[in-house]
Formats: structure tokens, sequence, C-alpha cells
């Protein structure tokens, strides 16, 4: 059985990586204490359903999503790929465009 506070530790962390925030970030974010996201990410605290609506607003995802299995690395997976995508296109322009 999955504990439902590992998987939204998990998928918080993942998430908030994924922006490129830190924990003191994501806190001024939602106006809370650094330390209540670094107890949420640990598992030690679960949020109230207002504070996960505003977690999930401030991670650009679905309140749902901060629950799914698995879910948190697919999506994080499919956004590299289109990075990887943009930045070879991007090249591929540059290259077309730039005289020899």
């Amino acid at each position: 059985m999955t504990d439902i506070r590992q998987v939204l530790a998990a998928n918080m962390k993942l998430y908030r990586k994924a922006l490129g925030l830190s924990q003191e970030k994501l806190a001024v974010k939602i106006d809370a204490a650094k330390n209540y996201i670094a107890l949420i990410e640990v598992g030690k605290s679960l949020p109230s359903a207002k504070m996960l609506e505003k977690i999930a607003f401030a991670l650009e995802i679905d309140t749902p999503e901060l629950f799914m299995v698995e879910q948190a690395q697919v999506r994080l997976r499919e956004k590299r790929y289109k990075t990887i995508l943009a930045d070879i296109e991007t090249l591929i322009q540059k290259q077309l465009t730039d005289p020899l």
C-alpha cells in the first residue's frame, strides 16, 4: 500500500525542482513558512485542501496530480522530450540560416 504522504512528498518535490524552485521560493509563492514545505516534503505534514490548491497552482499542475503515483515522472519526462525537441529545432534553424 502506498502512503499518501509519501506520494505527495515525492511529487511535490519533483514538480518544485522541475520548475527550479527552492523550498523557500515555493513557500513565498503560497504564503507559507519554508519549514512547512520541508515538513510536507518529508511526509510529516499533510496540508489542508485549500493549501493543496495553492501548492498545485504554484507548481503549475492540477491538484490531483500531487497524489498520482508515477504521474509526475511521466509528465516531467514528456516535458523534457518537448524541451529537447524544441532545442533541436532551434539548432537546425540556426544551422539553416547561418551563412557558411
